[in-house]
Parts: structure tokens; sequence; C-alpha cells
């Protein structure tokens, strides 16, 4: 949706919508974590990530029903809508981000980097779509609503095939089903219909049986105080990232020569470079480990703060694009050193569990980020307008 921001922008001017789209979005994202983490052990977790993929399929066919239905008009009843629609993206990424994370915790790291890394990759190919359909269309009568559709039909077809993938091909994996089979014997309770679905019919439990202990986990308290700064390391990373990006990057980028593709142009290369720094890890001396020297790295990214402030206020339009790659590469990379780290040396269940943690703190981060991004950049862009306004006001131009 934020891919599109520049036919939102057109539509609904007055309302903000990169603003107001994710402040919608997270509350919901968030609330429904917490619930979901809370009672991980007893869900159901191929029942929650089919939820999840389905509820994401059917809210983006709804964003391109509504547009069609209000024949791409603005106004508040259009807006109401579409924020309901990101409500509804919320819920269903609470549902499938905590349990895709947590279900792969407990099989290899490699799993989990995949994973994040694949969030990465469709970030960039959402930019690229949104690139070449803005492109194609950006001429003809009606263009930038044209593109928009063409871009957001194409990315309803991309979220029905995960749907499909998740359902029939995934649980049939031999790796997959060796690692839940794991889980299964060390006590998790949420894999049974993952393995049902796999062809296998019954729990390995026999071993478990005969030794009681075997069952046994620590408790999600347990886990977050041993897990405390991994914890923190998530919620520090995506509270800085989103105090900048996506809102400051689509409104408060100062002026430049691009026009209309400056933001999107933005969003292009903080999603491939976070996606390169995805992958950095896994060349192994090159992925930070130390627990002390990821969280040095995380707590030195703040000084991108006040570099992103003066740039924008000082600087071009080259430093401005510099300093979006260089924060889309360090989330990306620490992002996949943390999360691939913490799970080392636990039992499956304490994995799953502890993969939904890390998840609820990073969409925490998320969270924070985009209320501090509201609080920290709204005074600067409104004194921007301000002055803007008074230099038109001076030369006659406009009267009020």
């Amino acid at each position: 949706m934020l891919t599109i921001e520049d036919y939102y922008s057109y539509l609904f001017p007055e309302y903000h919508p990169s603003r107001v789209l994710t402040l919608v979005y997270q509350p919901f994202a968030f609330g429904v974590l917490c619930v979901l983490t809370y009672k991980e052990a007893k869900i159901n977790t191929r029942r929650r990530n089919l939820f999840g993929y389905i509820l994401f399929f059917i809210s983006s066919l709804l964003v391109v029903v509504l547009d069609l239905a209000t024949s791409g008009k603005g106004g508040i009843g259009p807006f109401i809508g579409l924020c309901a629609i990101s409500g509804a993206f919320g819920v269903a990424d609470a549902h499938v981000q905590g349990g895709m994370v947590g279900d792969l915790s407990f099989m290899q790291p490699e799993f989990v980097q995949s994973f994040f890394a694949g969030l990465a990759a469709s970030g960039v190919i959402t930019s690229v779509l949104r690139l070449i359909t803005k492109g194609a269309f950006e001429n003809t009568r009606g263009g930038l609503r044209k593109g928009a559709l063409l871009f957001f039909s194409l990315s309803t077809f991309f979220v029905f095939l995960c749907v499909i993938l998740y359902a029939f091909v995934f649980p049939k994996l031999p790796i997959v089903k060796y690692y839940r089979s794991k889980a299964a014997s060390e006590g998790s309770k949420t894999v049974s219909a993952d393995l049902a679905a796999g062809g296998i019919q019954t729990l390995p439990l026999q071993q478990a049986e005969e030794d009681p202990k075997q069952l046994e986990r620590l408790s999600n308290k347990e886990l977050l105080l041993q897990n405390i700064d991994y914890a923190l390391d998530m919620f520090l990373i995506y509270v800085l990232t989103l105090s900048i990006f996506p809102g400051f990057l689509s409104e408060d980028t100062g002026s430049h020569s691009l026009g209309t593709w400056y933001a999107l142009v933005l969003i292009a290369m903080y999603n491939g470079c976070d996606l390169i720094g995805r992958y950095i890890p896994l060349l192994k001396f090159l992925k930070l480990a130390s627990r002390k020297g990821l969280m040095i790295a995380i707590l030195s990214r703040f000084l991108l703060i006040p570099a992103f402030y003066f740039t924008a206020k000082y600087g071009d339009q080259g430093w401005m694009i510099l300093l979006t790659s260089f924060l889309g590469l360090t989330n990306g990379y620490l992002t996949v050193c943390v999360m691939t780290s913490a799970p080392e040396g636990y039992k499956g269940p304490e994995q799953n569990a502890l993969g939904n943690l890390l998840v609820l703190f990073l969409l925490g981060g998320i969270f924070a980020g985009i209320v501090k991004e509201n609080m920290l950049w709204d005074k600067g862009s409104l004194g921007w307008k301000y002055e803007i306004c008074n230099k038109l006001r001076t030369r006659g131009n406009i009267t009020t």
C-alpha cells in the first residue's frame, strides 16, 4: 500500500495516507500478536498461518475492489474503507509473521534467514513492479490510477500463490517434515496439523514418554529474561528504521529534481539494500554473533536520525539516497544476525516461543517508530510548509 503512496497522496492529499495507513496498521498487528504470543503453545500453527495468508489475499483483493467501486474518487468514505483494509492487513501480519518465524526457528538458521530475505525481496519486487507500472502508464489519461490498479492486481496474485504454497507444498517438503517431527518429539503441540498435512499421522512421542523431562520447556517469561538483549535489539532496530522510513522519506525529503519519482526511488533503494543486508550473514566471517557487538552496532544506528535531518535540510538528493541505502543495508543485516543467533541451543518448543517473542518486539519497535516519526518530523514539516506559504504570500501568489 505504501509503494503506491503517490497515488493515495493524489487521492487523499489532506489525510496524509503514508502516515495514517501505517498508524492504523500497526496497533492491529501488535495487539493481535500480543495475544497470539501469549497463547502460542496451544495454537494450531497451520490454522494460524493459513488464516493469515487468506486474510492477506482477501484484503489485497478488497483494495482493488474498493477503488473500482468508487471509480478512483477520493473523500472520507473511501479513505475510511482503505484504513479498515489496512487494519485487516495488520491482523494478517500478526498471524503470519509470528507463526512463520516461530515455525522456522526450530529448523535451520538458514531457513529463518531465507524467510527474512524473502520479506526484503518482496519489498524489492513491489518497488520494481511499481516503477514499471508507473512508467508504463504515467503519460496516459488516468495513468496514475491505471498503474496503481495493475500493480495491486499483480500483488494480489502473488499473495494467492502464498496461500497455495503454504497449504499444499511447504508441509510436504521432507526436511520440513523432519524438523516438525523432531519438534513434536520434544513436546511441541503446535505442529500436529502440519504433520498431518505432510502425511504423518502419529506424533513420535514414544521416546518422550519414556523420559518425561524431555517434554519440559522454559516458560515465555524465562525465555524473555534469558534473551532480553536480543528482544531489545529487535525493538531498537525497528524503532529507528520506522522513525525515518517510510513517512519521513515520503513527505519530508526537501528539494529535488526527480518529481513524483523521488519517494519511489528512495523506497526502492531502501528495499534493495535491505535485501542485500539480509544475505550478508550467510558469509560466516561477516556475521556479527557477539551479543555485545550487536547492541553497540544497533545503538550506533541512532546517529542516522540527525544525519537524515541535516541532509533533508541542507543536502541534495544524492546524499539522501546514500543515507537511505545505508539505513536499509543495516536494517536487513542486523535483523538476520539477531534472529538467527537467538534460537541456538534451545529445544523446538522453546525456539518456536522465542521466535514469536522476537517478532513481537520487532512489531513493537515498528509501532513505536511510527509514533515517534510522526512526533519527531511533523513540526519540521509544518514549519517548512509555513515558510513556503509565507514566501508565496509576499509575492502575491496566495491570499490565505
